[in-house]
């Protein structure tokens, strides 16, 4: 692994540690009754979905050029991701349900297996591995990777929701479904990019540049929130499902990608490298945002961030080696 992935995971580690002493110590939040790192967790948590997501996702959707995107290295990319991704909905969401889980719980728990740490770890490990010409494939697939991955989640994630009010007929979870699914901080910013895209009013340098300090901000309170939820919740009996996360995210996902980008889209060199390594990151810090935004599985996803990204090193070795015996 290059030098500057390493220095790029030991920064994501001191941001994380930051967040978590400033938990601990009481600097966010404070120490009163009924306040600590959940109550500061929950209001950057709600900050970050309601205002810094959005503004990300609308202005990467006006800027996107769809000419010019690698349409047969993306589709190599997401028809196993995604396929995956459903199928591990579905199989969470017959065996969760028969314990009462929460409806939230399949989608969100998902998220965690299939959404990686696609920039601040997944833009220099490409840069680093394969040059310029790999970071613009790499960009290429991440100007979609949220837009897809999340959109997608919010939809089931919102259609069982609105299951789950047994009181409703058919046609009223259908209406709370598409409602709820379209008027939502990360579906909504998505369609109005694309609008906004297509009638090619361009932004004004004003406005561009609001958008683009709101959405830098993502990565590092992202960081730091998992470290406030590292102090609410600690690692102590999350190991077993942070262990699961290790090989769904970090082995699992990047195989299914391997087999049917190599095999199915004859994907080979640089572009499998590039495919196969972003589905080989480990859990993105979106995974806990989406989970404090449905109030499930916060914990679990904390744990699992940390574990995947410490293992990090030992798996992305793995792959590399594989994609070198492959050639």
């Amino acid at each position: 692994m290059s030098e500057a992935v390493g220095f790029k995971l030991l920064a994501i580690f001191v941001t994380i540690l930051l967040g978590w002493i400033a938990g601990r110590a009481g600097w966010i939040g404070g120490r009163g009754e009924g306040w600590g790192p959940g109550v500061a967790a929950k209001v950057m948590s709600d900050v970050t979905f309601m205002l810094f997501i959005p503004a990300l996702l609308f202005r990467t959707m006006v800027r996107l050029d769809f000419d010019t995107l690698p349409w047969r290295t993306i589709t190599a990319f997401f028809v196993p991701a995604i396929g995956l991704l459903l199928v591990l909905y579905l199989l969470g969401r017959m065996r969760l349900r028969a314990r009462g889980a929460p409806a939230a719980l399949p989608a969100v728990a998902t998220f965690a297996a299939i959404y990686g740490n696609a920039v601040q770890l997944g833009i220099p490990l490409a840069a680093a591995l394969y040059g310029e010409a790999g970071l613009a494939l790499h960009v290429a697939l991440v100007s979609l990777h949220g837009l897809a991955l999340i959109t997608l989640l919010t939809v089931l994630v919102e259609l069982d929701l609105a299951r789950a009010d047994r009181a409703s007929s058919l046609a009223a979870t259908v209406r709370t479904t598409v409602r709820h699914a379209v008027l939502h901080p990360v579906t909504l910013p998505v369609l109005a990019g694309l609008a906004w895209n297509l009638s090619g009013l361009g932004l004004h340098p004003v406005l561009n540049d609001a958008l683009a300090m709101l959405g830098a901000a993502v990565v590092p309170t992202c960081l730091v929130l998992i470290g406030l939820s590292l102090a609410q919740y600690g690692l102590k009996g999350r190991l077993r499902g942070a262990l699961a996360l290790v090989g769904l995210k970090l082995a699992l996902l990047p195989a299914v990608v391997l087999g049917v980008a190599h095999l199915g889209f004859g994907l080979s060199g640089m572009p499998l490298g590039v495919v196969v390594m972003l589905a080989a990151l480990p859990v993105g810090s979106n995974a806990l945002i989406f989970a404090q935004r449905y109030r499930v599985h916060e914990a679990q996803a904390t744990a699992g961030i940390v574990v995947t990204t410490l293992l990090f090193l030992f798996t992305a070795s793995v792959w590399l080696g594989v994609l070198s015996w492959i050639g």
